[in-house]
Parts: C-alpha cells; structure tokens; sequence
C-alpha cells in the first residue's frame, strides 16, 4: 500500500532536496543528503551534509531545532545512517531528539545501512515513511547509488561536435569547437565529478590541465585520470599541475616510475588496450561516484561502443567541419556513435534516464 503524502510532506521534501544539492562538490564519496525538521508548515531546523567525514544533514538541522525538534517531523532525502563510521548513528540522533515522525525520500543501499536507520526509528516507536520524491532523490545521487549498487560509478562523457557530428578536424585539432558558454558549463559537471577521465591521446595532443576553475566556488579537486597503457604520455606534465591529483592508469606489462607529483596503477589490458570494466572497477574501489570523461574519438568511441556510457554531454557548434572531420564517437564517416547502455542525453540540459550495464571493452 502506497503511504499518502500530502502538499505540505512534499513541499519539505523538495526543500530538503535543494539543500542537499549545495554540497554537489565537496560532499564526495558521500552522498549528497539534506534534511528539514519542521512542525507543521513551520520549519524549526534545516541543514545538509557539506563534506565527507563532518556532521551529517540530521545533526545540523537538529542543532538548529534545538528542543523544538522534539515532537516534530523530520524530513531527510536518504535513510538516517546506522551504523557508526566517522561520525555516530543519525538514527540514534532523531531519537534521541524525540522526533514524532521521519520521512525519508528513499532506502540507503549502503551495506553497513540499508533498512538498519528505518528498523532503529520504528523500534524506538517513531512513525518512518519513505518513497516521497524518490525518483529525484535517486538522480540526485545518481553516482553513489552506481557505486553502491553496480560497483562502478556513474560514467558521462563530454562531446562538441559541429551541426556534421564531427568533433575535430582531420589532422585532429578541435580546440574550442563552441564557445565561451559551453566552457563554462563544462566546469559545472567537472567540478560535482570524483573524477575525470582522459586518454593518453588528448594529453599528447592538448596537454590538457583538466582542473576546475569556478570563481568563488569551493570545490573539491576531482582526481585526475588518464589511460595511458604504455605510459607514453608523461612528458606532457600540465595534467599534473594545478593542485589536482593524478592518476596514470597503465597496462600490468609496464614499469611506473617514482613520482611525487601523481600517482600509478596497472589494470589488465585486452589485445594490448586497457580493459574499461577493470578500469571503472578500480576507480569504483577508489570511492568515486561519478566520472566526468573528456576525451578524443578512440576512448568515447570505445566507452560508447561498449556501452559503458550513462550520460552524454553534447555541445553542438553551429559550424561545419565537412567530410574528412573525425566523426563523434570514432565511428566511420556517415555513422555516429553507438551506446548499448547509454541512459542519458544532454544537450546543454539533463533529460530521463536510468542505470545501464555494459559488457567489457577495452580501449588505448
């Protein structure tokens, strides 16, 4: 039976689901919660969860009810925790404030949680409902929950291509096919990513930073990543400048150099590329949520052809670059690209989309 919510439970929902989107890029590798206890139409206490290993959403909005949390309804966009990690039971904090109600937007797959917060509440004698806005709560932590439930994390890649769905030119040069606003919004999606992922060919050609540059913004540096499998790429040293981690992912073959300045791991190769499941694998080990990829034709081709891809960002210039331009996705001239699991299209907005499973593919 589907518990009723009413106007009012919906209205604290979508609140605390705008709360919990101001830590999109500093929350990492926790999700993003957020958290209103009010009396009524009165709320009494509000807050979020800002960053990985500080207090949870529930304690500082109950840090603001103070004893007017007693008695009140609290409403929170993922199930209270359970258990104790760095920080002590949400569940034990609603408690022990003597909260009447909890309504909670959905279940927290987390092992260590999953049901643990809503069987500590209902034991305590508290009234739990949960599926209110459950839909937006999901995509708002669309990465953890990939981590979570299919141990990899959520992936997107960036393309502009021209109005002829070629994103370079022949020779391969493609710097700024669109312009001053695309850039900008690009740093938007780099900036919420654990990490970004490139390959050994973008850096040899651009010698890319790949860091995030937002204004008054604080961020979170996401980890760098590039697929070199023959670590040929490591004269070109700007993609491990700028405050920003580095990992070179490399094939098992190969010998890592001593570094200080980034970081190396080998994953297995397939007919001498690296294997893209053990690579989302092992960053999905590494506790990243959401991998922002920008990169040339070969690696989207390849993450695209094997149907790893969630999300594509597409940014179309209104120029034409003609036949013998690189086509999207690598594909031949004539054909776009392919994407088995692909759930979501963006064109300088989001649209639908759910979870995809693609079979393994490996790339350069």
């Amino acid at each position: 039976m589907t518990t009723p919510f009413s106007v009012l439970d919906h209205l604290h929902m979508a609140n605390a689901l705008r709360l919990a989107e101001r830590a999109a890029y500093t929350t990492r590798p926790n999700p993003m919660v957020g958290c209103v206890i009010a009396h009524g139409e009165r709320v009494v206490g509000q807050g979020w969860h800002q960053r990985a290993g500080g207090p949870h959403a529930e304690v500082f909005a109950l840090r603001e009810a103070g004893s007017e949390a007693r008695g009140a309804t609290a409403y929170v966009t993922l199930e209270p925790c359970a258990h104790y990690g760095r920080t002590p039971p949400c569940a034990l904090a609603l408690i022990e404030a003597g909260v009447s109600r909890v309504v909670a937007a959905m279940r927290d797959p987390f092992p260590k949680v999953d049901g643990g917060g809503f069987d500590l509440l209902r034991n305590a004698g508290i009234d739990v409902a949960e599926g209110l806005m459950a839909a937006q709560a999901r995509e708002l932590n669309k990465g953890y929950l990939s981590r979570v439930e299919r141990n990899r994390p959520w992936l997107r890649v960036k393309l502009a291509a021209s109005l002829d769905g070629r994103t370079a030119m022949a020779d391969g040069s493609s710097k700024w096919i669109t312009g001053a606003a695309a850039r900008e919004d690009v740093q938007h999606w780099r900036a919420r990513a654990g990490a970004i992922l490139t390959g050994a060919d973008t850096v040899l050609a651009d010698d890319p930073m790949l860091t995030v540059r937002l204004a008054d913004t604080e961020v979170m540096p996401p980890l760098r990543v590039v697929l070199d499998s023959r670590l040929r790429s490591l004269e070109c040293s700007r993609v491990r400048e700028g405050g920003a981690p580095t990992l070179y992912l490399h094939g098992t073959a190969v010998s890592a150099p001593d570094a200080a300045d980034a970081e190396f791991a080998s994953v297995p190769c397939v007919d001498g590329r690296l294997d893209l499941g053990a690579v989302l694998a092992l960053l999905a080990e590494r506790g990243i949520n959401e991998v922002h990829t920008e990169a040339g034709a070969t690696l989207a081709g390849a993450l695209l052809r094997g149907g790893w891809v969630d999300e594509l960002l597409l940014y179309q210039a209104p120029t034409l670059l003609g036949d013998n331009g690189r086509a999207a996705g690598g594909g031949r001239r004539g054909g776009g690209p392919r994407a088995g699991g692909l759930q979501r299209v963006a064109q300088g907005g989001l649209v639908g989309g759910g979870f995809g499973r693609g079979p393994a593919s490996p790339v350069a």
